[in-house]
């Protein structure tokens, strides 16, 4: 990733474009290759998890309008929901101001994280009474 690049596009004027390509390429993947990936509920605005992808995932996403990651303990693409049906079909997608993160906003259907519960974030910290809470039932 080219760190001045994100620089030097920070102040272009609002609905200034540039080429797709061009950025992607730019992007700042890890020594892994792996970038972090929000998936964001379009609707609600509710994060629903975090994963990542490499290049190809990222652009097998774009090709196909579903959300395309890379599994780092199968090492291989996951596109969510082939196998349990909890599908996730991209609607927006934004890079962070450094061109370190994505954001997606997806259509989710069906639960997003693997416990069957709506959101990967269920344990919500209650900081006052020092404590995690559960929040939601894992499916059966």
């Amino acid at each position: 990733m080219s760190r001045s690049y994100f620089s030097n596009i920070e102040h272009a004027a609002h609905n200034t474009t540039f080429p797709l390509t061009d950025v992607i390429e730019q992007l700042n993947f890890n020594e892994q290759g792996l970038i972090p990936v929000i998936a964001q509920d379009y609707a609600t605005k509710n994060v629903l998890m975090q994963a990542w992808m490499n290049r190809e995932a990222l652009e097998k996403t774009l090709a196909c309008g579903r959300m395309v990651y890379w599994s780092r303990s199968r090492q291989c693409f996951w596109e969510k929901g082939a196998t349990s049906g909890h599908t996730q079909a991209l609607i927006d997608m934004a890079f962070d101001c450094d061109g370190d993160v994505i954001l997606c906003q997806v259509e989710q259907i069906g639960a997003a994280c693997h416990t069957g519960r709506p959101a990967c974030f269920y344990l919500k910290v209650d900081a006052a009474l020092k404590q995690v809470r559960i929040e939601g039932d894992a499916s059966a």
